[in-house]
C-alpha cells in the first residue's frame, strides 16, 4: 500500500514538474522576444542534451540495479536549476540553466515509466493506475501555471517549481525502489534486442508518429498566441489534454489488449491526423483549447501500448534502458527534428500549414503501424489463442 501512494504522489509531482517546463517554455522565450526560429533551436538544442542524457542516466539506473538514488539526485539536480530558470532575466544564464534543467528533468520521464511498471508488475496492479496520477498532475499545474504566468509572469513559476521539488525529493527519498531483475546486465542482450528486425521497425513507427505530437507540444503555446490566446488559454489547453488522459489511464487494465499493441498504436495515429487537421483550420484560440480534448485517444492511448509492446520485446534486463529508448525517439530525437523543422515552417509558413504538415506526417504512422499489424500482431495474437 505505501509503495503504490509513494509512486503515485511522485508521478502526480513529477508530471507537475514538467508541464511547468515543456509547454510554457516556448512561450517564456517568446516573451523575451525571441521569433520562432530562435525558439525551435534552442529547444532544439535541449533535445540534443535529452539525447545524451536519457541513455547516460538509464544505463546507469540498469548497472546500478536502482531506480530510486538516481531519481533523487536527479530531482534535487533539476529543482535548482529549474527554480534558477525562472529567477534571472539575464539571457546567457537563462539559456544555461535552460540545457542544465534537460539534462536532469528529461532523464527523469523513461525511469518514472519504468519504475511504474515495474512496480505495477510486482503489486499485481496495472500500470495505468500510476499513470493516472502523473496525468493528473500535468493537468492540475498546466493550469494552476497559466493563471499564475498571466496574473504574476513567469517569476512566479521558479517559486511554484522549487516547492514542488522539494516535495518530490521527500516523496522521492521515502518511495521504495523498483523490483530488479535476477538477470546479470550484459551488453550482449543489448546488442541483440537493438539489432532485432522487429524492434529496429517499432521505434521507426515511434519515431515517425512522434515528430507530429512533439511538434504540436512545442509550438501549441505560440499558435494560440497568434490567435488571439493568453498564457492562461494555454493553460487551460494541456489542462483538458492532461485531463482526459486520467480516464484512459485508469481504464488502461480495460481497454489494453496483449497482441494487439500495433492495432492500438494504429488506432491512436487515425486520431493524431484528425486532431492536427482540424487544429489547422480553427481561427479562434478557445476552439483550438478545447480540441486538445482529443489527447484522450492519442497520446496515452499510443504511449502506454508502446511500453507494453517495448516490454514484451526488451531483454527483462535491459527493461530502464528500453524504455529510455523509447523516451529518446518520443522526446529527445523527435523533439530535436520538430523542434528545429517546425520553428523553420512556422516562421516561413505559419501555424496552419505546420499543422497541416504534422496531421499528413500522422497519417503516415498510422498506416505504417497497420503494415507492422500485419506483419507481427496478427502472427502474435495467433500464437496467443493457440496457447489458450
Amino acid at each position: 500500500m505505501r509503495s503504490s501512494f509513494t509512486v503515485k504522489s511522485f508521478n502526480f509531482l513529477f508530471f507537475a514538474l514538467l508541464s511547468m517546463f515543456i509547454p510554457f517554455l516556448p512561450l517564456y522565450f517568446s516573451e523575451q522576444g525571441l521569433n520562432e526560429t530562435q525558439i525551435g533551436s534552442i529547444i532544439g538544442i535541449g533535445g540534443f542534451i535529452t539525447l545524451i542524457a536519457q541513455p547516460l542516466w538509464g544505463m546507469i539506473s540498469d548497472r546500478t540495479r536502482t531506480i530510486r538514488k538516481v531519481l533523487l539526485i536527479l530531482v534535487l539536480c533539476s529543482t535548482a536549476t529549474g527554480f534558477l530558470l525562472y529567477s534571472t532575466d539575464r539571457y546567457a544564464l537563462i539559456l544555461l540553466f535552460v540545457m542544465l534543467t534537460y539534462f536532469f528533468l528529461m532523464p527523469v520521464d523513461p525511469l518514472t515509466e519504468s519504475l511504474n511498471f515495474r512496480v505495477a508488475e510486482s503489486a499485481g496492479i496495472s500500470y495505468g493506475s500510476l499513470r493516472t496520477y502523473g496525468a493528473l498532475g500535468y493537468a492540475v499545474m498546466s493550469l494552476a501555471a497559466g493563471y499564475l504566468m498571466t496574473q504574476f509572469g513567469s517569476r512566479s513559476l521558479g517559486y511554484t517549481f522549487a516547492g514542488l521539488g522539494a516535495i518530490s525529493l521527500v516523496v522521492t527519498y521515502l518511495m521504495p525502489d523498483a523490483p530488479v531483475s535476477g538477470k546479470p546486465v550484459t551488453m550482449k542482450s543489448l546488442k541483440n534486442f537493438l539489432s532485432n528486425k522487429e524492434t529496429l521497425l517499432f521505434l521507426i513507427l515511434v519515431f515517425i508518429s512522434s515528430i507530429p505530437a512533439r511538434m504540436n507540444d512545442t509550438f501549441l503555446g505560440l499558435y494560440i498566441k497568434d490567435l488571439g490566446g493568453k498564457p492562461d488559454l494555454l493553460g487551460l489547453a494541456w489542462f483538458l489534454a492532461a485531463g482526459s488522459e486520467i480516464l484512459v489511464f485508469s481504464l488502461s487494465f480495460w481497454w489494453l489488449r496483449k497482441n494487439k499493441e500495433l492495432a492500438i498504436i494504429s488506432f491512436a495515429g487515425a486520431f493524431y491526423f484528425l486532431r492536427f487537421f482540424i487544429s489547422a483550420w480553427i481561427e479562434d484560440p478557445n476552439w483550438l483549447a478545447y480540441i486538445q480534448l482529443l489527447q484522450l485517444l492519442t497520446f496515452p492511448v499510443f504511449y502506454t501500448a508502446a511500453i507494453q509492446y517495448l516490454y514484451n520485446i526488451v531483454p527483462v534486463e535491459w527493461r530502464a534502458t528500453g524504455q529510455t529508448v523509447l523516451a529518446l525517439l518520443f522526446f529527445g530525437v523527435s523533439g530535436i527534428l520538430s523542434s528545429f523543422a517546425g520553428g523553420a515552417l512556422y516562421q516561413a509558413f505559419g501555424g496552419r500549414t505546420m499543422y497541416l504538415t504534422i496531421s499528413c506526417m500522422s497519417f503516415i504512422g498510422m498506416l505504417f503501424g497497420i503494415v507492422l499489424y500485419r506483419m507481427y500482431g496478427r502472427k502474435k495474437s495467433g500464437e496467443g489463442d493457440a496457447a489458450s
